[in-house]
Formats: C-alpha cells, structure tokens, sequence
C-alpha cells in the first residue's frame, strides 16, 4: 500500500499572480464576446430604442473592460518592475 501523497503547496503569493495573469489573458476575449452580444438581443424595440440601449450597454461593456484591466495592471505590475536585487540587464 503506498503512502499518502503530500497536498503540492503552492506560495500564495505566485498562485495569485498567476491567476492575474490568466485573467488578463482572458479579458479580450471576454470583450469581444461582451461587444458582440447585443447582435443576438433580437430587435423587440423600435430603431430608436435600441439604438440607445445598446449605446449605454456597449459604453458601459467599454468602461467595465477599461476598469478591470486597470485592475489587473495594479495587481501584476509588481511582478513586471525588476527588484533591485537583479542582476542589471544588457540595456542598463
């Protein structure tokens, strides 16, 4: 009979890093899917209507996207700034 594994620990600090990273990678793609979706609304309103609601809905999407990748810049620019315990590169 083998021996219980150990649970993999992963530093929480790299596992959230990561996952921001993951979710920058996502938020285009979330974009595009989130502009797209007023096509598939159908046109139940009348031209004027619509026009409106899909005006305020895709400058809100807009705004969301610009708020959220502000955010997941915040998170994951710690991880792009060089420590000053590296080494200097070949352009410094």
């Amino acid at each position: 009979m083998k021996p219980p594994r150990q649970p993999l620990y992963l530093a929480r600090e790299s596992y959230r890093r990561r996952r921001a990273m993951d979710a920058a990678r996502i938020l285009p793609v979330l974009g595009i899917f989130l502009v797209a979706l007023p096509r598939l609304w159908g046109a139940d309103a009348g031209p004027g209507e619509e026009t409106a609601r899909e005006g305020i809905y895709l400058f809100t999407v807009w705004g969301g996207l610009i708020v959220a990748a502000a955010l997941l810049g915040r998170l994951l620019a710690p991880s792009i700034d060089p420590s000053p315990d590296d080494p200097p590169g070949p352009q410094d």
